[in-house]
């Protein structure tokens, strides 16, 4: 099957995956495109398990502060390389969990994979990483995760 250069640039667009990933969706799905974005996160998925066992060196530690200073978020992403810290991509990751741990109050990376994206409650937080594991080709991991909120434990 030949396939349609209009029907290629949307599955990448919608996506964000290669050329030839996209190309190779598109022909196995006979060029439907909502079938191809299904089989490349089940390709991507399965990638992302792949490289769960390489080691994270790099990465960042992103905060964000809520309701005017009265919660703080904290949170340690890891990744392989700092290029790939480096990427809007990573960046944009770790400043959402940051505000996710802000506004869900998990206990640890493992409780916050679990839980529903904020900005989208189909996925879980788990799903979101895999999906970044996939575009960027490395392993992604959660490290620590701190909130504080003001005025909380403060039973002297």
């Amino acid at each position: 099957m030949k396939v349609n250069l209009g029907q290629l640039k949307k599955l990448r667009q919608k996506s964000g995956a290669g050329v030839m990933d996209c190309r190779r969706a598109l022909t196995a799905c006979e060029g439907r495109l909502k079938e191809a974005l299904v089989w490349l996160k089940e390709k991507g998925i399965a990638r992302a398990e792949k490289r769960a066992d390489r080691q994270v060196k790099n990465g960042l530690i992103e905060a964000y502060s809520h309701s005017g200073g009265r919660i703080v978020a904290v949170v340690e992403l890891l990744c392989e390389t700092d290029f790939v810290a480096r990427t809007p991509e990573f960046k944009e990751l770790a400043h959402e969990l940051a505000m996710q741990v802000a506004a869900m109050s998990p206990q640890n990376a493992e409780d916050l994979e679990k839980q529903p994206y904020i900005r989208d409650e189909k996925i879980r937080v788990g799903e979101l990483l895999k999906e970044i594991i996939a575009k960027t080709g490395e392993n992604i991991v959660l490290g620590r995760l701190i909130r504080l909120e003001l005025g909380e434990n403060n039973g002297n």
